[in-house]
């Protein structure tokens, strides 16, 4: 067996490990009827899914060329992961809204197609977007904005 897309190879495999977790994890819950869902009923079709997708991208990969795996960058990583934890550490402080822009600005800088005035403008909606529907819509405890800036 040759593979000839080691991209779309590993891809289908990671999807189908996936799936075959998914459906072991669902085996512990009642799986119910259609009319009835059990608990165990969405993970088990998600499972089946996935693993019909898997084998269809792995199937690619044997069958048709396509792209290598490229080399591992490890700073688009480190930045992104850094981006997350910074926001958790700040989010309590300086609250949602300027947490989230901060947030999309740092992890957009890990892309080298990285551009300030966009990313700012895409933080200030997705922030805008975070505020209306955990702290508006579904009433999370979250401070919208800096203590310091609250009586």
């Amino acid at each position: 067996m040759v593979i000839r897309s080691p991209k779309d190879f590993w891809a289908g495999l990671l999807f189908i490990s996936l799936g075959i977790l998914a459906i072991w994890v669902g085996s512990r819950y009642a799986l119910g009827t259609a009319a009835r869902m059990g608990p165990g009923y969405f993970p088990r079709i998600l499972g089946i899914m996935l693993i019909g997708l898997g084998a269809i991208i792995t199937f690619r990969g044997i069958r048709w060329d396509g792209e290598r795996i490229p080399a591992f960058r490890w700073r688009p990583t480190i930045v992104v992961l850094a981006s997350v934890v910074i926001y958790g550490i700040l989010i309590g402080w300086l609250g949602i809204a300027i947490s989230t822009v901060l947030l999309i600005v740092g992890a957009s800088a890990a892309s080298h197609e990285f551009r300030f005035k966009e990313s700012v403008i895409a933080g200030l909606l997705l922030s805008g977007l975070a505020v209306g529907v955990f702290v508006v819509g579904l009433s999370v405890q979250l401070p919208i904005w800096p203590t310091f800036l609250r009586h």
